[in-house]
C-alpha cells in the first residue's frame, strides 16, 4: 500500500497522504499552511468496518447497504483522534444534490452523529465558530474546501454532478459573504478527491445540462465527446470554473488531482464498485 501512495501522489503537490499513520487521511498543504486550521480527506484505511465497507466507512442515508451504527460512530471516534478534532462536535450534512447551505453554530454539536438533524437537503455547511467540525461524504462526488483566512470562517460542500451543474460551490462563496463578509479575492479553495475526466463518462442528458451551465465548457476542456452520445466529463475543472465565476482568485483554486475511481484500492468509488461501498469523510474545522 506504501508504493500505491507514492504513485497516487507523485506528481500532486496539491494532496499529501502518511500511510504510517495508525489512521491515515489526506491533507492539502495550502490548508496546512494555515494555523487555524484542521482538516482532512479519509481514505479506507485504519477503520472497523466490514465487506464493502471496509474499513474507514462513514454511512450513508439512503444507500440500500446500511454499515453497523457502531462501526460509524467508532470511525468517526477514530478519525477524530487522528486529525484533532472533538468528535462531539461533529456537524454532518444531509445530501441530496442539491444547493442549500446550513450556517452551523453551537446548538448543532453533535448532528447527524449522536444528535438527529433537525434539517434536511444539505449539501454543503459553513461556519466561523472554533471547535465545530464540519463533515460531508463521498464516494465519487467532488468535495469542496473553502477557508477564509482574514475572516477566519470555513464552508464545506459536496458537488456532484448536480451540484456542479447547479455551481454549489459559487452558492458557498456567497453564503460566506452573507453570513461573515467574506470577499471572494481572500478565499482558498481545495477540490479534493473525487472522480477523474477519464473515469467519468456521462450521456447526452447530461451533457446537455452541463453545455447549458457552462458556455465556454469547449475552452475551458469540461466535455470530451466521445460518440454515440457519450460524453467523458471533468468535475475538477468545472468546479474551478464554477470559483472564479464566484469571484475567487486563480491561483487560490487547488485542484488535489487524486481520482478515486482510479485508486479504488485506496478510496471509495461507487463507479468503480456500482454501488456497493460505504463513504469517505471530508473533515474542515477551525481549531478552538
Amino acid at each position: 500500500m506504501k508504493g500505491l501512495s507514492d504513485m497516487i501522489f507523485k506528481n500532486s503537490d496539491a494532496a499529501q497522504l502518511d500511510l504510517d499513520m495508525e489512521v491515515p487521511f489526506i491533507t492539502f498543504p495550502v490548508l496546512s499552511d494555515l494555523p487555524f486550521i484542521k482538516h482532512g480527506f479519509s481514505t479506507r484505511l485504519g477503520g472497523v468496518s466490514e465487506g464493502m465497507f471496509s474499513t474507514m466507512n462513514f454511512g450513508s442515508e439512503t444507500s440500500p447497504y446500511l454499515d453497523d451504527p457502531a462501526n460509524i460512530e467508532e470511525n468517526y471516534r477514530r478519525m477524530a483522534d487522528s486529525i484533532g478534532f472533538d468528535v462531539n462536535k461533529v456537524v454532518i450534512s444531509l445530501q441530496v444534490h442539491k444547493t442549500n447551505i446550513r450556517l452551523v453554530e453551537e446548538r448543532d454539536y453533535g448532528k447527524g452523529l449522536f444528535v438527529p438533524r433537525d434539517y434536511d437537503e444539505i449539501d454543503g455547511l459553513v461556519t466561523n465558530r472554533p471547535g465545530i467540525t464540519l463533515v460531508t461524504k463521498y464516494a465519487d462526488c467532488v468535495p469542496l474546501y473553502l477557508v477564509d483566512p482574514v475572516k477566519k470562517a470555513i464552508g464545506l460542500s459536496h458537488s456532484g454532478w448536480r451540484g456542479t451543474v447547479l455551481k454549489i460551490g459559487k452558492v458557498t462563496v456567497e453564503e460566506l459573504q452573507k453570513n461573515f463578509g467574506s470577499h471572494p479575492s481572500d478565499l482558498i479553495a481545495v477540490i479534493g478527491p473525487s472522480i477523474c475526466r477519464k473515469c467519468y463518462e456521462i450521456s447526452e442528458e447530461v451533457a446537455e445540462e452541463f453545455k447549458k451551465a457552462f458556455p465556454g465548457h469547449e475552452k475551458s476542456g469540461i466535455l470530451t465527446h466521445k460518440g454515440d452520445g457519450k460524453y467523458l466529463c471533468d468535475l475538477w475543472s468545472a468546479n474551478r470554473e464554477v470559483f472564479l465565476e464566484a469571484g475567487l482568485s486563480p491561483d487560490h483554486i487547488h485542484i488535489s488531482g487524486v481520482c478515486t475511481a482510479c485508486n479504488s484500492e485506496l478510496l471509495f468509488s461507487h463507479r468503480k464498485t456500482q454501488g456497493k461501498r460505504g463513504n469517505l469523510g471530508a473533515f474542515l474545522t477551525i481549531a478552538e
